[in-house]
């Protein structure tokens, strides 16, 4: 075998693991020269990228991950706003339910069924905020915005008497030295009744003011969301783009119009004491809810086309019922020139119908029985698809002049304009515009071992701070815009938790920041570089986009301002954010530091 190429493949591996290890600290720190004596070199080479803006018009909003309900105020692009038309649909996905004990038909025709009268008493909608998965870093039950310690579970946050950890096992109120308010702390108190407290969450995918009163509407849909496309017989999914406007053309009845409220703690609720019993159920928990907005909606609505269409045809079936009752339309208006957008995943919302009903007692009698009916809006969700329908209407308000034009230039861009909630995305060629045929070859006759690849992405922060309050984007998604596929290999990729900070570390892409300013996103894209140099792969354009979650690799066909119904299929984590943020394009100054570019770190045999 030849000796250089075995000296080539053993000194390969042992840089791999030296520049790995510089890589954690920093991929821009690895030096060029001869290590030691041995006949290899590291080195970094920079190379050109050309990068384009592109605009969206709109995008598909069946089944999404996640919906955007309000107003969100971008200094660069402007206003959007979101609204939520969903089915709803009945407990369990199964028809023909049944309200207290009897079907209405053994209620009409069995002598040994009484009339129950169902009766609805409140109709509750629970809509879920989400929550950093990562708010308590020494797990103390402390989130760590409150936590003076965030890092030590012993640290006594209330000044009780008991530590953080000892009052999470005792289920105590880390917060609140006396959690049950009979005036001793917890500390010295010999009864706290346990874990009926609200806990405080770490909530996430909220921007704007989360102390303001706002506005919630809750209408009636009269708009039938097709399952199923009967212009493709039925076999396809129908398309509801972010640009359908539906109300109030199909609003009917209001359900809710009023004030609504954001809090970051638990809504939990409590038994009614029963004053036959010693033990006072008034202190036992009966449910809890994570945080969210919990609104009453109307009863009557409720009684009249769910309780008193037990055992009829609009309720035989969950199809019937959703082409009976079409929906509802969910509006969040904030105050005056405010601004507030709230994320939902509309599966985990909840649509509880409250009742109470006749019932035999054999020592009283009848008796007035309290019961729940739970409707969904969609299922699924997670790993498991979404069933039922919703779509998100995003209205936009125009881009500024700047933006406009960067998006009609087809020329290699000196800012690249990013913004989510069908807003812009971005093309990449890397090398040149013809495919980067030269570099290449040139690449391979180096007999060059690629340990890393880096396309470096700078914050243009001067143009950030001009406009001022912006919110940037934690993470971006480069992906191969030819075949739709991400450039990550999450068979190798590393994994903390399964959260969207948790996931496909080695891959990065995640906002460096300097304090509270973004600075750069570094993403890796080695085995990339390495299958067009090593393995003769297609240098194809690659597309980026901003994302929440990169587990989300999906892609939906997008409209684009190119001609009449003209689309691309773009992934669907680029629609469903509405941050925005400018990136320094590769059109400027050779010399500029903060041009985008492609790094390529490798070990070359000297010869």
């Amino acid at each position: 075998m030849n000796m250089k190429r075995i000296l080539h493949s053993v000194m390969a591996g042992v840089v791999l693991v030296l520049v790995a290890a510089s890589c954690e600290q920093d991929p821009l720190t690895i030096g060029s020269g001869v290590v030691s004596d041995e006949p290899f070199s590291t080195g970094k080479a920079v190379y050109d990228v050309l990068a384009y803006n592109k605009a969206i018009e709109a995008f598909p909003t069946n089944r999404l991950p996640i919906y955007q309900l309000g107003v969100f105020n971008d200094p660069i692009y402007g206003t959007s706003e979101g609204t939520i038309t969903t089915q709803v649909q009945l407990a369990d996905g199964i028809g023909n339910p049944i309200f207290g004990v009897f079907t209405q038909n053994q209620e009409d025709s069995d002598p040994e069924a009484i009339p129950e009268n169902e009766t609805v008493t409140s109709v509750r909608l629970y809509l879920p905020f989400f929550q950093n998965a990562n708010s308590d870093s020494d797990s103390d039950g402390v989130i760590d915005e409150l936590d003076d310690e965030p890092d030590n579970s012993t640290n006594d946050s209330d000044g009780d008497g008991l530590n953080n950890a000892q009052e999470k096992a005792l289920g105590t109120n880390p917060l609140n030295s006396d959690t049950d308010g009979d005036g001793t702390p917890d500390g010295e108190d010999t009864f706290t009744p346990s874990n009926v407290y609200p806990v405080v969450r770490d909530l996430d995918s909220i921007y704007g003011n989360r102390d303001q009163l706002f506005n919630l509407k809750v209408e009636q849909s009269t708009y039938f969301l097709e399952d199923l496309d009967p212009q493709s017989g039925y076999q396809n999914i129908p398309y509801n783009y972010s640009n359908q406007s539906l109300t109030p053309e199909f609003a009917g009845q209001v359900l809710y119009d009023g004030d609504a409220s954001i809090s970051d703690e638990d809504i939990i609720t409590f038994k009614e004491d029963d004053p036959d019993t010693e033990a006072d159920e008034s202190l036992t928990v009966d449910e809890r809810l994570s945080p969210g907005i919990v609104v009453s909606l109307d009863s009557l609505f409720f009684q009249e086309n769910i309780l008193d269409k037990e055992g009829s045809f609009e309720l035989l079936s969950n199809s019937n019922f959703r082409d009976f009752l079409r929906g509802l339309h969910l509006s969040l208006t904030p105050a005056d020139q405010e601004e507030l957008m709230i994320l939902f995943d509309l599966t985990r919302a909840r649509l509880t119908v409250f009742y109470e009903y006749d019932k035999k007692d054999q020592a009283a009698g009848t008796v007035r029985e309290k019961s729940r009916y739970d409707l969904r809006l969609l299922r699924g969700g997670g790993a498991q698809p979404v069933s039922g329908n919703a779509v998100n209407t995003i209205l936009k308000a125009e881009y500024p002049a700047e933006v406009q034009d960067a998006l009609a230039s087809q020329e290699n861009a000196p800012s690249i304009f990013l913004k989510g909630g069908g807003g812009t995305f971005a093309e990449i060629d890397l090398f040149d515009a013809l495919g980067g045929g030269n570099i290449i070859n040139a690449i391979k006759q180096k007999n060059w071992v690629i340990n890393a690849a880096y396309l470096i992405l700078w914050v243009d922060r001067a143009r950030l701070d001009q406009a001022g309050g912006v919110s940037e984007p934690p993470r971006l998604y480069l992906y191969n815009a030819e075949t739709n596929r991400p450039l990550y290999n999450a068979a190798t990729e590393t994994i903390t938790s399964e959260s969207p900070f948790g996931v496909y570390l080695n891959y990065d892409g995640f906002l460096q920041k300097d304090g509270n300013s973004g600075v750069k996103y570094s993403i890796n894209i080695t085995e990339h570089i390495n299958n067009i140099v090593i393995r003769d792969s297609a240098n194809a354009r690659l597309g980026l986009t901003l994302t929440p979650d990169l587990r989300l690799s999906g892609t939906a066909e997008t409209l684009v301002p190119d001609g009449a119904g003209a689309s691309v299929k773009l992934p669907v984590s680029a629609n469903i954010c509405p941050l925005g943020t400018v990136l320094v394009g590769s059109n400027v100054a050779a010399d500029d530091p903060k041009r985008m570019a492609l790094e390529i770190h490798y070990t070359e045999i000297d010869p």
